[in-house]
């Protein structure tokens, strides 16, 4: 039995599904900051993540995806599909879909594969972690993978296997079952989620790289080829697509292109409250506690980094939206009252400037209690220097004047350390 699609807070049909490919798409490895990637996260937590899906589709194996989500500030996706479209998993601890595992075994025979390519010494394998039960990967130069792709190829037929081989990135060579791949792995999903009476109103789907061409290939789908994308995916937009308007290739790079496609397809809100300067400027298209909590917690970096103005109208402002009783409980365990934090944070203020600091928020979830109570739950992570550190954080939030268009008032706030994510010195931790 397979978990459901949809996570908890999502109980209709998901107003947007972002399908994207990591390496060189949502991640840009040449943006030292993460820029566009961190106005991606705002982005979404402010605006989709109570009622969209987010689906990182990758090449990688389980082994360097959660590599890669210990090195860069990925958000939680809601399915995670790995291995170039071989594994589907579900959720923060990426519960397998076993469902995919039985229709891929289909007619596959790894051990042949091995066999067979074991005769081509052009063939390099890549590592062990990246050789996985439907998935057997090797590197090849460019200039020798045609002739060896139709000679492996043809051996491989010879033993009756229902196999594809997709080379990507000028480089890397995996051997597939037939039916799986990053666009069949998709076509699976848009299945079941039917089944469940939940089919997004609209998915956009994203990559640069050979092995997304499949992604683009699924009907009703909107794509977007990121500025950087690489001329293998470019040839075949160019062979198989050019003339399809549900594909554009973007003039941004990476995560920026993505948001680029967001609103050039018209799917949503697609300003970052990142690219905001002043926040009573960054309005959603519809009011929700997860834009209250990035908008916080983005001027709670700013001010760290002198990038808004220490003034005694702003604190007094800041403190209109915390309620007089309000109480803040550190991860230490320690009580104060939400006021206090606030004017706490005037000693704080550019402690921080010049210096690589980063805030943002994952997996923002709000509940509803009543007419105008709801309980959020999300990971607040901070990047000081080369220092990562998360605590899941809970807050009570309650609409002013009864009706959250008009904002909201925070009454509560509690924060626990995410296991292996605390700091020893909790002196200079605020919020």
């Amino acid at each position: 039995m397979c978990p459901s699609l949809i996570m908890a807070g999502v109980n209709s049909c998901p107003r947007l599904m972002v399908v994207s490919d990591l390496d060189l798409t949502m991640v840009d490895h040449y943006d030292s900051e993460n820029h566009s990637l961190l106005r991606f996260n705002a982005l979404w937590e402010a605006n989709y993540r109570h009622n969209s899906l987010l689906v990182f589709s990758t090449g990688r194996s389980p082994t360097i995806y959660k590599q890669l989500r210990k090195e860069k500030p990925l958000l939680s996706p809601d399915i995670t599909v790995m291995s170039v479209g071989t594994e589907i998993a579900y959720g923060e601890s990426l519960v397998p879909d076993n469902d995919w595992v039985e229709f891929l075994n289909q007619n596959w025979d790894r051990n042949m594969v091995t066999e067979e390519a074991r005769k081509f010494p052009e063939l390099i394998p890549q590592s062990e972690t990246e050789q996985r039960p439907h998935k057997v990967s090797f590197y090849i130069e460019k200039d020798k993978a045609d002739e060896v792709i139709k000679a492996l190829s043809e051996s491989l037929e010879k033993h009756g296997l229902d196999f594809k081989i997709i080379y990507s990135g000028g480089i890397a060579l995996d051997v597939l079952p037939q039916g799986a791949g990053k666009g069949q792995a998709l076509a699976y999903l848009l299945k079941r989620l039917k089944t469940e009476g939940k089919v997004p109103d609209n998915t956009l789907v994203c990559g640069d790289s050979g092995n997304d061409a499949e992604l683009f290939s699924v009907p009703e789908v909107y794509g977007v080829m990121v500025s950087n994308a690489q001329e293998e995916l470019l040839q075949w937009y160019a062979d198989n697509a050019k003339n399809n308007p549900n594909i554009i290739h973007a003039t941004e790079r990476c995560a920026a292109g993505i948001i680029q496609a967001i609103g050039h397809f018209s799917l949503g809100p697609n300003t970052s409250p990142r690219d905001v300067p002043h926040f009573s400027e960054c309005k959603p298209d519809n009011v929700n506690p997860g834009h209250e909590i990035v908008k916080f917690y983005l001027f709670y970096e700013r001010w760290r980094c002198a990038e808004v103005e220490d003034t005694d109208p702003c604190m007094e402002n800041l403190k209109v939206d915390y309620h007089p009783a309000g109480v803040f409980v550190h991860p230490s365990g320690v009580e104060r009252s939400l006021h206090d934090c606030i004017n706490a944070m005037r000693s704080c203020y550019g402690d921080k400037q010049g210096r690589k600091f980063r805030v943002w928020v994952d997996r923002v979830s709000p509940v509803q209690m009543s007419s105008d109570t709801w309980i959020v739950k999300f990971d607040k992570w901070e990047l000081s220097g080369d220092e990562r550190h998360c605590c899941i954080t809970t807050v009570v939030l309650s609409s002013k004047g009864g009706d959250a268009s008009d904002g909201f008032t925070w009454r509560h706030m509690h924060q626990t350390w995410l296991e292996g994510w605390g700091v020893k010195d909790h002196s200079n931790w605020l919020f």
